[in-house]
């Protein structure tokens, strides 16, 4: 390189054009030079994942009501005056108590001059309404010294024998809920119970199209009526399953076809089409091809992607 340049120089004063010509040939080459020997890193920075193998459920969660299908109404059993009112709402009765005593009106004004003639008689003596069934009073409609005729109502009583959960079930998930099948109900405070589903309701919503379901809850719980909760439906369960995170799962715009990026070596990564089985909130199982625990899958970095891609894991 010093030779040319003494040549040059030597010629600079005979040809000063040629001279400022092969100097910015020489630096057009040695800039060429320089950026020749930079290597353009051309791989896609991802994340991996490998297969899943617990087991995978598919569930939908519907909305259900807390309800006592039975409500009891107690009737007056005499015409006459209310002598005793033993109950309130909100109480809880059991079957046969005592809650109200009438004395007619002929006890009321003959009673005490027909047990002195005849005590024996016990003449004027008040008439018990008795509970029919178990369960919380939700009104009372007398007070008192009421007067009331036979067949009036008096309190209406929610038979708790009665009670269950009532769920609003869209016909397309019937084959998904099968008589005396047990079901989680979720309350609002993330309270687990388990209910028994009992029986079908024999007609459907026409506005809606929903069934309703009666379910028995097994055990004792303290839930209030009118609660509204949540009934989970198990579509599918699979105990022997492959699934990958969602993210490691891509399709095409319209959804017909699937597939992953799988690596085949430290820098590789290649399109493998596949089938998906069941689709939780966060996984999909895998049905085809069979994949191993070997196998490491891009979770990220695979989106928008050639079918071969150099990768980098930047982290595993």
């Amino acid at each position: 390189m010093k030779l040319i340049i003494g040549v040059l120089m030597t010629n600079s004063m005979k040809k000063p054009i040629l001279f400022f010509i092969l100097i910015a040939l020489f630096l057009i080459s040695c800039k060429n030079s320089n950026e020749a020997e930079k290597v353009i890193d051309a791989s896609v920075p991802v994340t991996l994942t490998s297969i899943d193998t617990h087991s995978i459920e598919s569930y939908i969660d519907l909305n259900a009501t807390a309800t006592y299908l039975v409500k009891n109404v107690i009737k007056a059993n005499a015409t006459g005056y209310l002598n005793s009112v033993n109950v309130a709402p909100n109480d809880y009765v059991s079957n046969g108590a005592a809650l109200f005593s009438i004395k007619t009106r002929e006890a009321k004004v003959l009673g005490n001059t027909i047990n002195k003639i005849d005590p024996s008689l016990n003449f004027g003596g008040a008439i018990k309404v008795r509970a029919n069934t178990n369960g919380f009073v939700t009104s009372v409609n007398v007070q008192q010294g009421d007067y009331v005729q036979d067949g009036d109502p008096l309190v209406s009583i929610n038979d708790s024998d009665s009670f269950a959960i009532v769920l609003s079930l869209p016909y397309e998930f019937k084959k998904y809920v099968s008589i005396n099948e047990e079901l989680t109900v979720i309350l609002p405070d993330s309270t687990l119970v388990k209910a028994k589903v009992q029986k079908y309701m024999p007609t459907v919503d026409a506005t809606s199209q929903t069934q309703s379901v009666i379910l028995k809850v097994i055990g004792k719980h303290d839930i209030p009526e009118n609660l509204i909760v949540k009934v989970r439906i198990n579509k599918s369960s699979n105990s022997k399953t492959i699934s990958l995170p969602k993210a490691a799962v891509l399709s095409n715009e319209t959804e017909t076809d699937f597939w992953i990026m799988k690596l085949i070596n430290k820098t590789t990564a290649i399109k493998i089409p596949i089938k998906k089985g069941v689709e939780t909130a966060d996984k999909i199982e895998i049905v085809a091809p069979v994949l191993t625990s070997e196998d490491k899958i891009l979770l990220s970095g695979n989106y928008g992607v050639a079918d071969t891609i150099k990768v980098k894991v930047i982290k595993n």
